[in-house]
């Protein structure tokens, strides 16, 4: 099964790129949709789950952070630094755990959906 996330250093930036259609992100999106209607989950809404998410959890992750979401995909981008590349690699950890958590995801929508700010 190919990875849904993956990062990558191009130039000066280093990337997280995210497969938000991959088979299993994917059917988790379907589930947090039920559970939250405005959270069909583009790349769009998965951009707004992680920024609410980081900004609660993990917020010296959204430094230096650009998103460029997509209706398919999810890119997050960093300038190219040592630092950076840390985070981009504990970035594309913490979406595979959030999407492997799925039970986790739920509970959290389920709890804090009126607080994200969705597409």
């Amino acid at each position: 099964m190919k990875d849904y996330v993956s990062t990558a250093k191009y130039k000066d930036t280093v990337s997280v790129y995210f497969d938000v259609e991959a088979e299993k992100p994917f059917a988790l999106g379907e589930r947090l949709n039920a559970e939250c209607d405005m959270a069909y989950m583009n790349g769009y809404n998965w951009a707004a789950l992680l920024d609410w998410h980081l900004a609660q959890a993990d917020p010296e992750l959204l430094e230096g952070l650009e998103a460029d979401p997509e209706a398919g995909s999810y890119v997050a981008l960093y300038p190219l630094s040592p630092e950076n590349e840390v985070k981009a690699e504990k970035l594309a950890a913490l979406i595979r755990a959030l999407v492997e958590g799925e039970d986790e995801l739920l509970r959290m929508v389920q709890e804090h959906g009126d607080d994200i700010e969705w597409d």
